[in-house]
């Protein structure tokens, strides 16, 4: 018998939102503060076991897995009176919900992620204190799984963002986003007219991450990645124009660099276009949306066969008024 003086037993048993990932994932998720090196040791030690059993790092669990613990009572931090989410406003305008997904409709200037000026309000905390409220979301009840963002926008961009329920639908979404098994369409306004009512755009891309600002290059280089961007002109007034935009790669900025690069920057943009013409016609924002979202899986979406096919669009996009 070990000599776990000072560590008490405690048993976790692996739920359906913790099952699929390797245990050592799953304990640093669960044990914020303990440091890697005490983790792989108890594991080494057997102070953690799978199923009353030695087990491995790369260990996968699975639904119903029982993990054995003799760990320093420090580690099990005491539950949150008040979560941070809670003081997230509960405002979230939903295009569509079921019990594995919510399509968001972003607004500009709301961010999806706390940075670091993040003073509590964030889309993924709004989601958060939604489901909490709608009691599909308790922090105490999961052990490492919290509703998380599938694809992210820019602060003051606008538009669709999923959000996933479960982890099951957040593998499935990750994979489909990566393997571009969804397809996202923008609208945005860019300055002049074009010559090509439509076309499709490819250059190359350097990112500058101390300027946090992109590059555009026709030919490649070590740093620069291929960018394809595909749009169409829909209407045309004074020295504007209104874009649907394809991206057929989602790089930093992309569609904004990329269209300031051929000399049709977008309205309201402040880093890549005219801030004279900005102010002087009052946008704050650049005028851009990622404005609908189709579901083209082309392989197995396991749980989230349904959404197929399925298209969703954001409503009343607050520049296109300009236009009519």
């Amino acid at each position: 018998m070990h000599n776990t003086k000072g560590n008490d037993m405690r048993q976790i048993e692996i739920s359906k939102n913790d099952s699929g990932q390797r245990l050592d994932k799953f304990l640093t998720k669960r044990f914020k503060s303990m440091p890697k090196s005490l983790m792989y040791k108890y594991i080494r030690t057997k102070y953690i076991k799978l199923n009353g059993k030695r087990c491995e790092i790369a260990s996968r669990l699975q639904e119903g897995d029982i993990l054995t613990l003799y760990i320093k009572d420090e580690f099990f931090e005491a539950v949150p009176n008040e979560y941070d989410f809670l003081k997230a406003p509960l405002k979230l305008d939903i295009i569509y919900e079921d019990d594995n997904i919510i399509l968001l409709n972003k607004k500009p200037g709301l961010i999806v992620h706390p940075d670091e000026n993040y003073h509590f309000d964030s889309l993924i905390a709004r989601v958060q204190h939604y489901l909490y409220e709608k009691k599909e979301y308790d922090p105490e009840a999961e052990n490492s799984f919290a509703p998380a963002l599938v694809n992210r926008i820019d602060r003051n961009t606008g538009g669709i963002v999923i959000a996933a329920k479960n982890a099951e639908s957040l593998r499935i979404l990750n994979q489909k986003l990566k393997d571009r098994e969804m397809k996202k369409l923008y609208l945005c306004i860019a300055l002049g007219r074009f010559e090509k009512k439509e076309a499709l755009l490819v250059d190359y891309l350097e990112k500058n991450e101390n300027k946090n600002k992109v590059y555009i290059y026709h030919k490649p280089g070590p740093d620069r990645k291929i960018i394809k961007t595909r749009y169409r002109v829909i209407a045309e007034k004074n020295n504007f124009s209104l874009l649907e935009v394809d991206l057929l790669t989602g790089r930093t900025h992309q569609i904004r660099a990329h269209l300031a690069g051929i000399g049709h920057p977008l309205l309201g943009d402040g880093k890549y276009g005219k801030n004279e013409i900005n102010r002087k016609m009052g946008y704050k924002w650049q005028a851009l949306y990622s404005y609908q979202l189709t579901f083209e899986f082309t392989t197995d979406a396991g749980i989230l066969h349904y959404l197929n096919h399925r298209s969703f669009t954001a409503p009343d996009i607050w520049f296109t008024s300009y236009f009519h």
